[in-house]
């Protein structure tokens, strides 16, 4: 057994929270109007030079991106950027032909525009072109993939840009309003699919979802506690810290390319550690007031203790968070960085805005209840026998039992983990209210679900002699028009250098179909190297659905190291606050089941389709690529939470009585009304995130909301329980070679003193 920590480190830095505690709540004015001048400030700041959010990245050096590239290089007109503006009437486009002419040359003067596609006079060559196709190699006439259907009600424009137009901002939509509106004169249906239409998207709002979380976070905290004002407190901190974090987050954004869902996910971390870390310091401070202590010096005790175990879980999970920059790509990593804004926030507010809170409302802080007033046992009261003391007295009696029980849990739900399909969620899962939504079922319904999703083959012939150049366009065509999983092929065609082939390939399947992820890499890795084999030339497979293929490609080959990347730095984080090999281990094995059980969940409920339909999500749709990473990270920084509360409480009792069952007993006794109501108002916050629009922040929202949920419930009343009463005394064990070269974390402030009573003892109810 190594020697306690408490017995390690000079006074000086044992004080330091306790000083910063008292100094908050004897000076509560100064640090008030300080966080007030700060947010209103930042909030200003960010409002006249905040950046803006964009899903506008790359990946270097994949193939997708090198084929376009080429394009460049070659053809400005065909490289660049792509969207289309799908035109439909009852009657045929064709007798539109004056405002179409008009509106495609409108659309050709906007800025950043490089082309724009009349559909009807292009309709006739492409045709013209799959007659020639099907003759020369003996297929079937083709599907009809566009710009014109075949009944003539249906046709898109195609509009190249030379920056993606979903960054150009909601002001570029006048314009492209301005040059359809002789179309819709004219009684057609006009809508946006691609980037222009998540450019039209109504802006996310997120304040039905943080109202509902809120509104439950209250119930929670006046059926938990009965204090009105110990209820808001939380909510009201929580909140400050958020719009301070957000608002740094907008000025970071000025700087540096951040997703869209970049707010949204900062703001559902931000609320829920913020929530829950002054909820732990509410809850302490409450006991030492019913101990007999002065307001000040009962807030700087539970800085001191409960303070530092939200300083060590904050670390916790702004580690985990940054860990997603070892993907190597700077879209998650800066997702990651999004989020522990917000938790670098939300410490700052629980170290400092609480304390000042707790200094004004001094003993009123239970002047206004619902109920009897409680609060957490007293750490060195005698050991307590409520229900929750039975309770782990039951689990020490059968222990294999309960553990059992706790894996089988965990598996079930994980289950549906082992048939996951990454992907990129298409247009067709969007609510029909959105432009992009309409574009994509009337380009379905009208030319194929592939239509919503071409891919580019791009073959570089620059190294290849003009006298082989033929064969290889002959050879080429062949081997594409025999790919298997393709519904079309137009013919090959040369940039006007000569020098680059291009033709399309559409898909049998939706965007989002593991078909058609199947087809992109069947072309990269099996049809293009067969096409150009036995010359110099190279090619590729670009386009919007080819990048998003290989960025899904990339994070799949990735996540293994992510998750062991964030579980070492766990592990180590674990083993320095409690120095317990075993320990430490156990929490990492256990976080990685629950984890895989919410996996299991959002499997369940959005790729197979087990309630999606009722969250607002059209059919079944693939996991979003990015999705798994960012869960592991975020829940794996969050459960550590529970763990670091709870097992610093078992540590605790265990230095001081060297009876390891009892001090589970005695951990899950003071801290279960705590953990529960802040699991439950985690889990209130993240779950009220699905009814917004956008499905990743619906996977994000089930997600992480059942894996709160499961910790709270079968890891924490079953399997902690268990496996600690299992590993009794050998839990903290560590060799002394380790722990001599270990830092010294202290999580609970053990060497702090506890509070002295100002007075007489106070009574359970303040009034």
């Amino acid at each position: 057994m190594s020697p306690s920590h408490a017995d390690k480190g000079g006074p000086p830095a044992r004080g330091i929270l306790r000083r910063l505690g008292e100094w908050c709540a004897r000076h509560f004015v100064i640090v008030l109007v300080a966080w007030l001048i700060a947010v209103v400030a930042l909030q200003a700041l960010n409002r006249s030079v905040g950046g803006e959010y964009s899903d506008n990245f790359t990946i270097p050096g994949v193939q997708s991106s090198q084929g376009l590239d080429v394009l460049k290089a070659h053809d400005s007109q065909a490289g660049g950027y792509s969207s289309q503006i799908v035109l439909h009437d009852d009657e045929s486009l064709t007798a539109l032909s004056s405002p179409m002419s008009t509106t495609v040359g409108d659309l050709e003067k906007l800025p950043h525009v490089l082309s724009a596609q009349n559909p009807l006079t292009q309709a006739q060559q492409q045709q013209q072109q799959s007659r020639s196709q099907q003759q020369q190699s003996q297929q079937q006439q083709p599907d009809n993939v566009g710009p014109l259907s075949t009944d003539g009600k249906t046709a898109y424009i195609t509009v190249r840009f030379d920056v993606q137009p979903s960054t150009l901002g909601d002001d570029y939509l006048t314009g492209v309003d301005r040059a359809v509106e002789p179309l819709r004169d004219a009684g057609a249906q006009v809508e946006y699919g691609g980037p222009l239409g998540e450019l039209a998207r109504p802006a996310p709002d997120d304040r039905v979802s943080e109202a509902i979380g809120f509104g439950v976070a209250i119930v929670v905290l006046l059926i938990g506690f009965g204090s009105v004002l110990a209820a808001v407190m939380p909510l009201v901190t929580a909140l400050v810290a958020v719009l301070g974090g957000l608002a740094v987050l907008g000025l970071l954004a000025a700087a540096f390319t951040f997703a869209t869902v970049s707010p949204t996910l900062a703001t559902m971390i931000g609320l829920g550690v913020g929530i829950d870390y002054a909820l732990f310091l509410i809850t302490r401070h409450r006991q030492n007031l019913m101990n007999g202590a002065d307001p000040a010096r009962a807030a700087g005790h539970a800085t001191a203790t409960s303070g530092r175990a939200v300083l060590v879980s904050g670390c916790t999970v702004i580690v985990a968070l940054m860990g997603l920059y070892a993907s190597g790509v700077s879209f998650i990593g800066k997702l990651g960085l999004a989020a522990a804004v917000t938790v670098v926030s939300a410490v700052a507010g629980a170290l400092t805005l609480v304390p000042a809170l707790l200094g004004l409302l001094g003993r009123s802080i239970d002047r206004f209840t619902v109920r009897r007033p409680v609060a957490e046992a007293d750490a060195t009261a005698d050991q307590p026998k409520g229900t929750w003391h039975r309770y782990a007295k039951r689990v020490e009696r059968r222990p294999w039992q309960f553990l059992a029980a706790g894996v089988a849990a965990v598996v079930v739900l994980a289950i549906p983990v082992f048939s996951i399909q990454l992907g990129h969620i298409g247009d067709g899962a969007d609510p029909t209210s959105f432009t992009d939504r309409r574009a994509y079922d009337l380009m379905t319904d009208a030319f194929g679900p592939g239509s919503n999703g071409p891919l580019t083959v791009v073959i570089d012939q620059s190294d290849v002699p003009s006298s082989q150049r033929a064969d290889l366009a002959s050879n080429a065509q062949k081997v594409l028009d025999a790919v298997p999983g393709a519904a079309t092929v137009t013919p090959l065609t040369t940039t006007q250098d000569g020098d680059v082939l291009i033709a399309t390939v559409y898909s049998q399947k939706s965007p989002q179909d593991a078909a058609t992820t199947d087809l992109a890499n069947r072309l990269v890795d099996h049809t293009l190297p067969q096409a150009v084999s036995g010359t110099d030339a190279h090619g590729y497979v670009t386009g919007t659905t080819a990048a998003q293929v290989d960025f899904r490609d990339i994070v799949a080959s990735r996540l293994p190291l992510i998750i062991g990347v964030v579980v070492a730095l766990a592990f180590l984080i674990i083993l320095a606050v409690f120095r317990g090999l075993l320990v430490a281990l156990k929490a990492a094995v256990l976080n990685v089941l629950s984890i895989a059980a919410s996996y299991g969940v959002v499997v369940a409920v959005f790729q197979w389709g087990w309630g999606g339909p009722a969250l607002g999500v059209n059919g079944k749709v693939p996991i979003e690529s990015y999705v798994p990473m960012m869960m592991f990270a975020i829940i794996f920084g969050l459960s550590m939470d529970y763990e670091i509360f709870l097992l610093s409480r078992v540590h605790e009792n265990y230095m001081r009585t060297k009876n390891a069952e009892d001090a589970v007993a005695h951990a899950l006794e003071i801290t279960a009304r705590v953990i529960t109501c802040a699991a439950l108002i985690m889990v209130s916050v993240f779950a009220a995130f699905i009814i917004s629009d956008n499905i990743v922040v619906k996977m994000l929202g089930l997600g992480l909301a059942v894996s709160v949920l499961i910790d709270a419930t079968v890891v924490r009343l079953l399997m902690v329980p268990a496996v600690m009463t299992l590993l009794g005394s050998h839990a903290w064990w560590t060799p002394k070679w380790l722990d001599r070269v270990l830092p010294h974390i202290d999580a609970e402030g053990d060497h702090e003193a506890a509070v002295t009573p100002a007075g007489p003892q106070a009574p359970e109810r303040a009034s």
